[in-house]
Formats: C-alpha cells, structure tokens, sequence
C-alpha cells in the first residue's frame, strides 16, 4: 500500500467510527417560559460581571506595562555589546537583568490573570 491509500483507509476507518453529532432543539414554548427568568438571572448577576470586566482590564493593562519592559533586554544586550567600548556595559547589565525579571513578571501576570478577574488582589507592583 502507498502512503495515500494508507491515509485514506484512516480517514476513512476514523470518520466510521466517530460517533455522529445530532442537532437536539428546544420547543418555542419552553424558550417563551425561561426567557423571563433568565432575564432576571442576567439582571442579578450583571454588577459581578461588569466588576469581573472591570479587574480583567486592570490586569490587561498590568500584563501590557510588562510587555513594554520586555524591550529592556533586548536593548540591554545591545548596550552590553556593541556599547561596551564606549562605557555602556554596566547601564546595558542592568538593562538586561530588567528585561530578564520582566520576562517572569509576564509569566507571572498571566498565571493569575484568572484569579484578579475574580478580584483576588497580588498586590504586585
């Protein structure tokens, strides 16, 4: 057998075997009967979600000042380098470890991203 035919016997083999999805629907009536409710539902939870939003975004933008700092090790290695002869290898050291530690405190925002939209306060700088 070629490599194509062996390709098509699994495809073939795995689209036999997959179980078939169906479409279930619900009766007009019984949406017309929960809407109401699910309306009121929305209205009670709709000052935790704008809350929930509301530390999202101040978490974003947490995440976003620790991207910036990310250009510092770039430019740290740079200053380091090619700057050495002309006085720059310590302020490029320097650049460079900020840019180092910026990159776990990506890593780290990121992580708890998830608890801050829950309101969980790091008080990270």
């Amino acid at each position: 057998m070629t490599r194509r035919e062996v390709k098509i016997l699994f495809l073939a083999l795995a689209l036999l075997l997959l179980p078939m999805q169906q479409a279930k629907a619900i009766d007009p009536i019984t949406i017309a009967i929960l809407a109401p409710i699910a309306l009121q539902l929305a209205q009670a939870a709709k000052p935790y979600v704008i809350r929930g939003l509301m530390n999202l975004g101040r978490g974003m933008i947490r995440v976003g000042k620790d991207m910036i700092e990310l250009v510092y090790l770039p430019y740290g290695l740079i200053k380091m380098t090619l700057g050495a002869p002309l006085g720059g290898f310590r302020s490029g050291l320097i650049y460079t470890l900020r840019g180092g530690l910026a990159v776990g405190k990506v890593v780290l925002h990121i992580l708890i991203l998830p608890l801050v939209t829950f309101g969980v306060n790091f008080n990270m700088g």
